[in-house]
């Protein structure tokens, strides 16, 4: 008997390191917890077209959107742990979000295993282009003289967008309006469409329409210039210490096998040191930046850490 179950457990040690070695044999979702046309949803699907070719399976994009990227995070938390289900994570969904909401659905130490860091890229200050302001200095003079005027727009209440206008007032010590959108694309089109005055949220989204003229650029939030854009100063050279870097990266359900994930991990590191792959990216403002599974969870660590500070500053507070 002890003969035939040591049989039976090895035949299903076998069988499951065969299905690890095979992954994927259908469908892997990608889950961007943010609404389509974001930045997030942008990286997901030059990540997953290649994804697709080099697997020879389908790797699908799903927005869920919501509660700042809370929703979608949530659902590939209770996700099955078997590689056919992972998420496009953020700074928003898997950083900020545990000191900004007082319940998530989700634990981001228990629930999650990092894959791989995907992008870090600057957020852009931008402004309506009816706007009479073409400085960051202006715009701090602008907003003195009219405080609570100024309407901003982000991509989500506690999103990197929102803290990063958070941080802005605070060092300027303005007032503004915050209006709460589902994603950068959103707020994009109410600044176009004349509801809101300004914003800082991705570069990866906002770059282009700044190009057009639909909306005007005035600084980025890293502690250098763009080399998409060398011309926009920095908001730290009128405000010396302001820096908000966002970033990108892949999470699989905890428990997820790791040659699935080591795999993945190898094969997104690969994708992104691919030329065509980096000017993709680079011509929106986006910086490859992948990092292994390992070196990307202390990273995530230590960026929880920061955000909380940041949230606890600003008193933004989800229940």
């Amino acid at each position: 008997m002890r003969n035939i179950f040591a049989i039976a457990v090895m035949l299903l040690v076998s069988v499951a390191a065969r299905a690890q070695d095979n992954w994927p044999q259908r469908a892997v979702t990608l889950v961007v917890p943010f609404g389509a046309g974001g930045s997030a949803d942008l990286t997901a699907r030059i990540i997953s077209t290649h994804l697709q070719t080099r697997f020879g399976a389908p790797f699908v994009i799903d927005n869920k959107g919501g509660a700042g990227g809370s929703i979608g995070a949530g659902f590939v938390a209770k996700a099955a742990n078997d590689g056919y289900t992972l998420l496009v994570g953020t700074v928003s969904s898997n950083a900020i979000n545990a000191a900004l909401y007082s319940k998530l659905p989700y634990d981001l130490d228990r629930d999650f295993q990092p894959v791989s860091r995907l992008v870090r890229f600057p957020n852009l200050l931008f402004v309506n282009a009816k706007l009479p302001v073409r400085s960051v200095t202006g715009l701090i003079d602008y907003l003195k003289a009219n405080p609570g005027k100024v309407n901003y727009g982000s991509s989500g209440i506690g999103t990197s967008s929102h803290l990063s206008t958070v941080m802005f007032a605070v060092a300027t010590g303005t007032e503004m309006t915050h209006i709460p959108f589902r994603s950068t694309g959103e707020v994009v089109n109410s600044m176009i469409g004349g509801h809101i005055d300004l914003g800082i949220d991705s570069m990866t989204t906002t770059l282009p329409h700044a190009q057009s003229g639909a909306v005007r650029a005035l600084a980025v939030t890293t502690p250098q210039r763009n080399a998409s854009a060398p011309d926009l100063p920095t908001i730290g050279e009128t405000l010396p210490g302001y820096e908000a870097t966002a970033w990108q990266g892949i999470f699989a359900p905890a428990g997820t096998p790791r040659p699935i994930v080591d795999r993945l991990a190898a094969e997104v590191k690969r994708i992104l040191e691919m030329p065509e792959v980096a000017e993709s990216l680079k011509a929106v403002g986006a910086e490859p930046a992948p990092l292994p599974p390992d070196a990307f969870a202390a990273f995530a660590r230590v960026e929880r850490a920061k955000w909380k500070e940041v949230v606890r500053v600003s008193g933004a507070r989800v229940d």
